[in-house]
């Protein structure tokens, strides 16, 4: 079953191309990442997807339906870059106002314990921090028992135990059947809970594959070594990182850029060799599209 597709899906802001002509499909039981550089489109495509924006050409749905005929929405769940929150309602009312609009919500106490919240189900959401307002915020996209979220970057403002903990309560679901895409500028948080990536630039697709199958796009092998001289210009040298004495060195052909090393005379230790990381896929894949 198809939860969300994109045919040709194009946006414009007036003399603006945000999406160009993007094909999507989002199956049921898929945790699919989006990943892009700043106004590569991520938000666009999630708002066309999500019915709250029309596409200027092409055409979006949602649970096989329009994604704003209200029967398509009930299977839905959304947790925007900015939610306003009543101010002077407490933690457990909005919740509850909210279970209120859907036929066979998530219990309550469910909802609050699997995002970490029932010690702030008192407080009124005005006196909470800007990280407890996000949590609130992604719990809610949950409350309907919807088949499918979307989460746009989800865990902004949130520190590192806190996003650890979202990230439980976004498995949960996932484990239970349920659907989620996921934008984020956290690529740790992409690898760490997506099974799929899509790579957007430009309004366009990159990349739409497994994460390790993105990380062999760029077909870079990361080589680290110690060493207190200078490095010789080496041939198949692509990029250098600095930390202190610590280098790291990317290169499309590992072996070679340690020969040539060895033939040049360049004297380290502690050599290491492994495959790029997703954000370092993610880096070549954008490199020059932002």
């Amino acid at each position: 079953m198809i939860h969300a597709s994109a045919e040709r899906l194009t946006r414009r802001y007036g003399d603006t191309l945000a999406l160009d002509e993007v094909d999507l499909e989002v199956r049921a039981g898929e945790l699919v990442g989006l990943l892009g550089p700043n106004g590569a489109g991520k938000s666009t495509l999630v708002s066309l997807l999500t019915g709250t924006r029309r596409p200027t050409s092409g055409r979006a749905l949602l649970c096989g339906g329009d994604p704003r005929d209200p029967a398509s929405r009930r299977r839905l769940g959304v947790t925007p870059q900015e939610t306003g929150l009543p101010a002077g309602l407490r933690v457990g009312e909005v919740v509850d106002f909210v279970r209120a609009h859907f036929p066979d919500p998530l219990p309550r106490n469910v909802l609050l314990d699997r995002f970490g919240l029932t010690d702030l189900i008192r407080r009124q959401t005005g006196g909470l921090s800007g990280g407890q307002k996000r949590r609130l915020a992604v719990a809610l996209a949950f409350a309907g028992r919807p088949e499918i979220v979307f989460l746009d970057e989800p865990t902004t403002g949130l520190d590192v135990e806190a996003r650890r903990s979202l990230w439980a309560g976004v498995r949960e679901f996932h484990a239970e059947g349920g659907t989620v895409v996921l934008t984020s500028h956290y690529l740790e948080e992409i690898e760490a809970l997506a099974r799929r990536v899509v790579v957007l630039a430009q309004g366009r697709v990159l990349a739409d594959d497994s994460v390790e199958s993105v990380r062999g796009l760029v077909g870079m092998r990361r080589v680290s070594l110690t060493s207190d001289v200078p490095l010789p210009d080496l041939e198949n040298l692509v990029r250098t990182e600095l930390a202190g004495n610590r280098r790291h060195l990317y290169t499309p052909d590992a072996d070679q850029l340690v020969r040539d090393l060895v033939a040049k005379d360049v004297t380290f230790h502690d050599l290491e060799v492994r495959p790029t990381s997703l954000e370092e896929a993610f880096l070549a894949l954008t490199a020059g599209r932002d």
